[in-house]
């Protein structure tokens, strides 16, 4: 369901469904050679986040395809240390997160919006996206949820990139596609969202 159709509207106050993409130890870890800088900041924004979409949440992670094919073939060639299974520890959530995800949709692919998440999303029309990293799986979820006519908003102090330029590029990249997809932040949100 589109967010133009009319069973799709946000109610007022309803900050709609919040997707957190990619909490996971191979994105936290400064060990990591797919560390985020910033992993802690997003995770304050995400725990921050979260009180406001109880019941309307779904966490993600990022999984490598079992046999990668076509392009992903090279990718992986260039990063062989993310040629793990599933329930390898690096694809895990934090720990912060583990015991909260209710709710977790997995996919070998950047973006996120699965079939699965675009279910979960339809009732409210409103995709809200946190997590890392902004200018991989943030973007290419919010754009994937966009094409489909979902709105959706990108929540910035509670998403981070490879880099701080990477982040912020990102998020005006995402800008230009108003009124599919808006930047906010923490506070503009959860204002929205009060009584």
């Amino acid at each position: 369901m589109s967010a133009g159709h009319p069973g799709a509207r946000t109610r007022r106050g309803s900050p709609g469904h919040l997707a957190v993409i990619d909490m996971q130890r191979v994105f936290a870890d400064p060990a990591s050679p797919w560390a985020t800088p910033g992993y802690a900041d997003a995770a304050a924004g995400v725990r921050a986040l979260l009180p406001a979409f109880a019941g309307r949440v779904t966490f993600t992670r990022f999984l490598a395809p079992q046999r990668p094919a076509g392009a992903w073939r090279a990718y992986y060639d260039r990063w062989p240390f993310a040629r793990r299974p599933p329930d390898a520890g690096l694809w895990a959530l934090t720990d912060e997160f583990a015991g909260l995800a209710d709710h977790v949709v997995d996919a070998a692919t950047f973006g996120k919006w699965t079939p699965e998440l675009a279910a979960r999303t339809a009732p409210e029309g409103r995709l809200v996206l946190a997590g890392v990293s902004t200018e991989c799986c943030v973007l290419s979820t919010a754009l994937a949820a966009a094409d489909a006519g979902t709105e959706v908003l990108v929540v910035a102090d509670a998403c981070a990139g490879v880099d701080d330029d990477s982040h912020v590029k990102a998020l005006q990249i995402m800008e230009l596609y108003r009124p599919l997809v808006r930047v906010t932040t923490l506070d503009d949100l959860l204002a929205q969202a009060g009584p």
